[in-house]
């Protein structure tokens, strides 16, 4: 790992994402939180071509993808903004207690999850031809999605205050706000009132939603 200082890191840093991904989107609004908008660049990135050198910055051809000044690549979204926090200092999205910071992050991965399931039934629509779609692989991510957002429901993220589980959900559920891959706010409410609690409370992270701006 760099061993840059937040300071040496002024400006220096490059987000390599679409404006649309929702995991992407998950990085710029924590540095929004953290007062970090301004310490990287964002450059697109296109995770279908080949010529693309997010390839060599993450050999896994997936985004979003930190690149610091020396070169150094850190991936995924939940690492890149557990790092912004390391250099941001006291003001964290993540709690301080043990107990406490476990359950943050199984609240991350549970809507992280969500996010997952529904980008494998876009891209199932998206990259297979309509006969060879797969009814049993879209169930089982559609009932991934169902069964977490119930999960979630149960107790979700206070809107007052930003976390990192907040964040995570409200990018999955723009996500599927977006791409509709199901149905999903006459079966959870809650949530439904959730986000617009979210988004009403923090409208300048509601703003980084580009799903306007491309597919």
């Amino acid at each position: 790992m760099s061993s840059l200082t937040a300071r040496d890191l002024h400006d220096k840093m490059v987000l390599r994402t679409s404006l649309t991904s929702p995991f992407g989107r998950k990085v710029r609004m924590a540095s929004i939180v953290l007062g970090l908008g301004d310490r990287f660049d964002i450059e697109h990135a296109s995770t279908m071509d080949a010529d693309d050198t997010v390839r060599t910055q993450n050999p896994l051809g997936k985004i979003p993808c930190l690149v610091l000044v020396d070169g150094t690549a850190i991936y995924d979204s939940r690492t890149i903004i557990e790092y912004l926090c390391d250099i941001a200092g006291p003001n964290s999205l993540f709690p301080s207690s043990t107990t406490a910071l476990a359950v943050e992050r199984t609240q991350i991965v549970l809507a992280d999850g969500v996010a997952d399931a529904a980008l494998l039934m876009v891209y199932e629509g998206r990259f297979r031809e309509a006969g060879h779609h797969s009814p049993r692989w879209m169930q089982h991510q559609r009932e991934k999605i169902m069964r977490g957002l119930a999960t979630i429901e149960a107790q979700p993220p206070r809107t007052e205050r930003v976390t990192a589980a907040g964040i995570s959900l409200a990018c999955a559920l723009g996500y599927l706000d977006w791409r509709r891959p199901v149905e999903w706010r006459d079966d959870f409410p809650g949530l439904a009132a959730w986000l617009a609690s979210f988004n009403e409370h923090h409208p300048e992270l509601a703003a980084t939603d580009n799903s306007r701006d491309g597919e």
